[in-house]
């Protein structure tokens, strides 16, 4: 990690909504904005890495390419550019990309690429170790023309250690490209200048356009008129870059927020001259001025990004509730908390602080991270502070305070004691990123955590432990501990933190003591799979009745199904976005409940699954007696087995909807669905008739995912003028399928269409060439395999077509 003098940066200074109405003017405001333009004048480079990449080679053996360049030059952007192109992923038949960093860690880099080419169980991804996972990976690549993208190589070690892995002798034209600032270590890899392709800057009129397009975003033109004035005083502005892209686009950032004016103008080139004089690096004096000019709520936040390690894909959603949690939400009338939250972090998009990494199907981000060295400009402001520490970079003296400790690597037990026992003041925030916390690490802790607030364990392997007096940490807001263990027990003692406001339990396995109603404050309870306990009849005599409908100010909910499904109490929680729901028992499943899932009218997300062993007779008179009421007819001589829904026609920002069990048959009425549905899962739902003729009239429907015979036909037909918004078709383990038939004009926006392991399928699907917008065709399974060969071997002009989207 780059320290304070590298960068010479001693002298910088140190509600919920009342209303779906104010929901959903709130998720159209963020559906609407767009992403960054890609970064001007890369062209070139961009052609000459393609033809690194695409060039025909004559010997079997694998290929490096490097893309070597300063911090800031755009490495990754060029990478990025490349490597989504159409032609350049249909080149290869398998392609990952993973961020390296300084903090390098072999069997991760290794899992991450894994993880892209192939699957792997639950149990290889927590128990197989670097060796065997290499061997695994290996082994499928050799077989395989693959293309992996390593961005950020900081050592020569990181090529030595993970060469083994990636088979020399491969399909003619396996590429492997790195990003790195040394050229050291690309030569290391690379072996010849050939293969090396040396970033420039940018110049003055790239420098300039770029500029343009950051400082103007969002007035409705890309050309802006300028007085003398102003453009002159652009030009020194855009100078003081030196053709650096990243340095530009948080200038150009910082300028958007501006008025236009000269004076407003000159005020920020006064500032840029200023900070210039404090040191030589002219990138990171920049970086600290837009740091410096940020709002006060921002800083905290931005500061708070650089807790994560070093190119992480960072959750937008598990950040927004860490800065919850910490305070850092200012309220705004009756918004909801969360919502002024990501309106902070598009403040810090639209500037350039942060970048978004990916995006949910409405358009808000899913999820983001930061420039590595945005990243340790927080970190070393956040040192100036006392905001937080990163126990890697502290010295053997500790500082006298620490209120928030971030751990990224594993560490022997009794450093973190002492360097707390060295400490004058209670830690309020301990966040890691290396392996489970022991029971004996927890002893040593327990004096210093008193006042602890945020406690973020994040290590998704090995077995957490909590300690029983858990319930003590009555200050505690945030609780997240990330796993698949089995053995994780939460005390009952959980019931005494009055003030969490967000559980997050991962994929761990337990039970959930009953009194977990008791703590009214709570907003998000993700805990997939978990059940809470029932409450005895003696506990209710002694201490009232416990239910889900005391927390009435929870925002999601994610749990096993249980008793506390009984009744109309789930109804009550108005003010639910997220639900999901697993292992839902029939008994469970009453006029009641299905009452309270219509009321819950603010519905965003809605993931449904439900234990096997229906009885028919139940569900079906329960569905009978409810659509009778809403003239909806029902068919009784064919006991329909649907899930007992009513229909979703009030549930106006519902966008996903995911159903896991047994239907037999879809609702034909389109009444029926959400009215602005993007995204539906099926899972296991067996049903008989093709549900491709319902499906398709959706008109809104983006994302549609079939898994493990949720279909047992044998035909499926995409019709004419059907899926006319579907951007993605998945469909994975439908056993008896056979043929799919896709007609002239279906699908028309179709880019991503994935067949897995559909065994029956002997030919590909009938009308696939006349996908014209289709990017990328993804075939798995042994029909599969065994029809791609044979099409390869044939040739022609229809292998042509499919060898550019596969």
């Amino acid at each position: 990690m780059a320290n304070r003098s590298k960068y010479g940066l001693e002298d910088l200074t140190a509600s919920i909504s009342s209303t779906a109405d104010q929901a959903v003017s709130h998720r159209e405001k963020r559906a609407q904005v767009v992403e960054e333009s890609d970064v001007v004048g890369i062209d070139d480079g961009a052609k000459k890495v393609k033809q690194m990449l695409m060039m025909k080679v004559e010997t079997s053996t694998r290929s490096v390419v490097s893309i070597v360049g300063m911090g800031g030059l755009g490495k990754t952007t060029l990478a990025k550019k490349v490597y989504n192109q159409r032609d350049v992923q249909g080149h290869f038949d398998c392609k990952a990309w993973v961020y390296v960093s300084q903090e390098f860690r072999a069997r991760e880099i290794l899992l991450a690429i894994a993880l892209q080419v192939m699957s792997l169980s639950d149990e290889e991804k927590k128990e197989m170790g670097e060796d065997e996972l290499g061997k695994k990976l290996c082994g499928y690549l050799g077989e395989k023309k693959y293309l992996v993208v390593m961005d950020d190589v900081w050592s020569s070690e990181v090529w030595s250690r993970l060469q083994p892995h990636f088979p020399d002798q491969a399909k003619d034209g396996s590429i492997v490209l790195i990003t790195t600032r040394n050229k050291e270590i690309a030569l290391h890899a690379t072996y010849s200048e050939e293969f090396i392709y040396e970033l420039r800057h940018m110049n003055d009129d790239e420098s300039w356009q770029l500029f343009l397009k950051k400082a103007f975003r969002g007035t409705g033109t890309t050309t802006p008129t300028l007085t003398t004035e102003l453009k002159e005083l652009g030009k020194k502005i855009v100078t003081k870059c030196k053709g650096l892209p990243l340095a530009i686009v948080v200038l150009g950032g910082l300028l958007s927020t501006k008025e236009k004016t000269k004076q407003s103008w000159e005020k920020v080139l006064a500032s840029i001259e200023w900070h210039l004089d404090q040191g030589p690096d002219s990138c990171m004096r920049i970086l600290a001025l837009s740091y410096n000019d940020l709002p006060y709520y921002l800083k905290s936040c931005f500061l708070y990004c650089g807790i994560f390690p070093e190119d992480s894909e960072i959750d937008a959603w598990h950040l927004i509730k860490l800065w919850l949690a910490e305070g850092f939400i200012q309220r705004r009338g009756k918004e909801r908390l969360e919502d002024i939250a990501e309106d902070y972090m598009h403040e810090l998009i639209h500037r350039s602080l942060i970048q978004v990494a990916d995006r949910r199907v409405d358009g808000r981000v899913k999820s983001c991270r930061m420039h590595d060295l945005l990243q340790d400009l927080a970190v070393l402001e956040a040192k100036d502070a006392n905001f937080f520490e990163v126990h890697e970079n502290m010295d053997s003296t500790f500082p006298i305070s620490i209120r928030r400790l971030v751990i990224h690597q594993n560490l022997i037990n009794h450093d973190i004691s002492q360097c707390l026992h060295n400490s004058s003041s209670q830690l309020r925030t301990l966040v890691s990123f290396s392996g489970p916390i022991g029971k004996k690490s927890w002893g040593s802790l327990q004096e210093h955590i008193k006042l602890l607030t945020v406690l973020n364990l994040s290590e998704e392997l090995g077995d957490h432990v909590l300690p029983r007096d858990i319930g003590q940490l009555i200050h505690l807001k945030f609780l997240c501990i990330k796993g698949f263990s089995r053995y994780l027990k939460l005390p009952s003692s959980i019931g005494r933190l009055v003030n969490l406001q967000s559980l997050d339990l991962g994929a761990n396995d337990c039970n959930i003591p009953h009194s977990i109603w008791k703590l009214k404050k709570l907003r998000h309870l993700k805990c997939w799979n978990c059940k809470v306990s029932g409450q005895s009849q003696i506990n209710k005599c002694v201490n009232g009745y416990l239910g889900v409908e005391q927390l009435t100010n929870l925002q999601t909910l994610a749990l096993k199904g249980g008793s506390w499904l009984e009744g109309d109490d789930l109804g009550k929680l108005t003010q639910l976005r997220g639900l999901a729901l697993r292992e839902c028992s029939t008994s469970y499943l009453k006029t009641e409940f299905f009452e309270s899932i219509a009321k819950l009218t603010v519905l965003e997300i809605l993931d449904f699954s439900f234990m096997k062993g229906y009885t028919k007779k139940t569900l079906v008179n329960r569905l009978g007696s409810m659509w009778e009421k809403k003239n909806v007819t029902i068919d009784h001589h064919n006991k329909t087995l649907l899930l007992g829904l009513m229909p979703f026609s009030h549930h106006a920002y519902l966008y996903e909807l995911i159903l896991d069990g047994k239907l037999e048959k879809l609702p034909k009425e389109i009444e029926f669905y959400p009215p602005k549905l993007l995204e539906l899962q099926l899972c296991r739902c067996k049903l008989r008739d093709d549900p491709m003729m319902i499906l398709e009239k959706l008109p809104s429907l983006r994302i549609l995912e079939l898994w493990f015979n949720a279909y047992t036909g044998k035909k499926m037909v995409c019709s004419s003028g059907g899926f006319l918004q579907l951007r993605s078709l998945k469909l994975i383990d439908l056993d008896e399928l056979e043929e799919l038939m896709v007609e002239r004009g279906a699908m028309s926006s179709l880019k991503t269409f994935k067949i897995h392991y559909c065994d029956k399928m002997k030919k590909l699907p009938h009308g696939l060439l006349q996908l014209t917008s289709l990017e990328n065709l993804s075939l798995e399974g042994s029909s599969c395999r065994e029809l791609i060969e044979e099409i390869e071997e044939v040739g022609g002009e229809d292998w042509d077509k499919l060898r550019k989207i596969m």
